[in-house]
């Protein structure tokens, strides 16, 4: 896996061994970017369930302000600090080993503008996340929400506060994009 552009551009990534992570694959993240390659510049980013941290760390090497990383899995985080190392990314990220919904209730010193949600298939912790972030106020205006998730999946058409973009099906993987609403 690697940086597909930017100021990275090439860093090959660390992933962690066994089953239990599925990475996003090349051909997803590049379609990820394309559909938001006009939404990264300076914005803050939150990436849950984040893993290796590669869609973080590929909006931070395109120009994203910041980055909070949040993964549940210790040696996950560990992966996320190295891969940012790589990249020398450090000074503008956070990495945390937490539970996903303790971040999106916990306090955040600036409402982000692009969040990557990608949790294991069939858990259900997507439609929770999504749930938990439109409760609380964290996504600034016109902020984007990046949700990859299993084809079959399906995802609320109505989120109070935004609005359902599109969906993408590549193979199994499906991305559906929401956007907070700007009033």
């Amino acid at each position: 896996m690697r940086v597909i552009t930017g100021s990275a551009k090439g860093a090959r990534l660390r992933t962690l061994d066994g089953l239990d992570t599925r990475p996003t694959s090349e051909k997803v993240k590049e379609a990820i970017f394309s559909i938001i390659q006009f939404d990264i510049e300076g914005r803050h980013v939150l990436d849950l369930f984040a893993g290796s941290g590669q869609l973080g760390i590929e909006a931070l090497s395109r120009g994203a302000a910041g980055a909070v990383f949040v993964d549940s899995s210790k040696d996950a985080v560990k992966i996320i600090r190295e891969n940012l190392a790589k990249c020398k990314f450090e000074s503008v990220s956070d990495v945390r080993m937490a539970d996903y919904r303790a971040t999106i209730q916990g306090h955040h010193p600036h409402k982000y503008g692009l969040v990557f949600l990608d949790p294991p298939y069939g858990t259900g912790q997507l439609k929770r996340a999504l749930q938990t972030i439109a409760s609380v106020d964290i996504v600034a205006k016109c902020g984007i929400i990046v949700c990859e998730s299993d084809k079959d999946d399906q995802l609320p058409e109505e989120l109070p506060g935004f609005t359902k973009l599109k969906e993408y099906t590549y193979g199994r993987p499906k991305i559906t994009t929401y956007m907070r609403n700007a009033d």
